[in-house]
């Protein structure tokens, strides 16, 4: 894309300077990534067209990802609505992708977590936890369960994934925060108990990772290079680049 033709948004300087740094343009892959638990709506057409309109200028390929994690809200006619639409506004994505592909990797992933002592499940109630949990200004106060041993940890998760457990007895967290600004850092929930159905893997699975878990990682997976985010989960960042962080930091 020539620079000379227009002046260029804060996302497009962006890009330009990575590329001026070092990054190869074959390197550039972007990604659009609903949620299939409803139909889409003019909001959404904005970041398609930010998405898909970055990889027909930069001729780099643009991902359709289903963050597939919530099978309680998730249909395959959501799947198929989000796809006609996206054809009907004249774009055409590289590859398909989901969040439900990388289910095993993540819960591997998840397992090195605990074993480094950087996850914990946790046994309280959801009322207990959003009283332990603060308030935007007040910090939250530790978990009684926060300090369990990694072998205590290995074998609850284990025995969650084994479907041993009824919803809402057990959560896997991250063990980051109880005192931090943003509230989503405060030690947020990794995986969840859900006896449910999903659209794709069926019943294989009896708990399903969390969505700022999931989506971070899937990105790294489809190795995309800039990952775009409307404003309302701008406090998700933080947490996405922890994630991230940790997660290199262990590999």
């Amino acid at each position: 894309m020539s620079t000379e033709e227009k002046a260029l948004n804060f996302i497009e300087q962006i890009i330009e300077e990575d590329l001026k740094n070092g990054l190869s343009t074959s390197k550039l892959r972007f990604r659009f990534p609903p949620e299939p638990n409803g139909y889409l709506h003019i909001g959404h057409a904005s970041a398609i067209a930010l998405n898909f309109g970055l990889g027909i200028d930069y001729k780099a390929p643009v991902n359709l990802r289903f963050d597939d994690t919530n099978p309680a809200k998730e249909e395959q006619e959501f799947v198929d609505s989000i796809k006609r639409d996206v054809q009907w506004l004249g774009y055409q994505w590289a590859e398909e992708r989901y969040a439900s592909d990388y289910f095993q990797q993540l819960y591997d992933w998840t397992i090195d977590f605990i074993k480094k002592g950087k996850a914990y499940v946790d046994s309280q109630s959801s009322e207990e936890m959003a009283i332990q949990k603060g308030t935007p200004s007040t910090p939250g106060t530790d978990s009684p369960y926060r300090n369990r041993s990694v072998e205590e940890n290995l074998d609850l998760f284990e025995r969650m994934e084994a479907g041993e457990f009824e919803e809402g007895t057990h959560i896997l967290r991250a063990k980051i925060d109880m005192k931090s600004t943003n509230m989503l850092m405060r030690d947020p929930i990794m995986y969840r108990i859900l006896h449910k159905h999903h659209h794709r893997t069926g019943d294989q699975w009896c708990i399903y990772p969390m969505y700022d878990w999931a989506h971070g990682e899937s990105d790294y997976l489809e190795q995309i290079s800039h990952s775009f985010c409307t404003l309302e989960f701008l406090p998700h960042r933080e947490l996405y680049d922890w994630f991230w962080i940790k997660f290199m930091i262990q590999n």
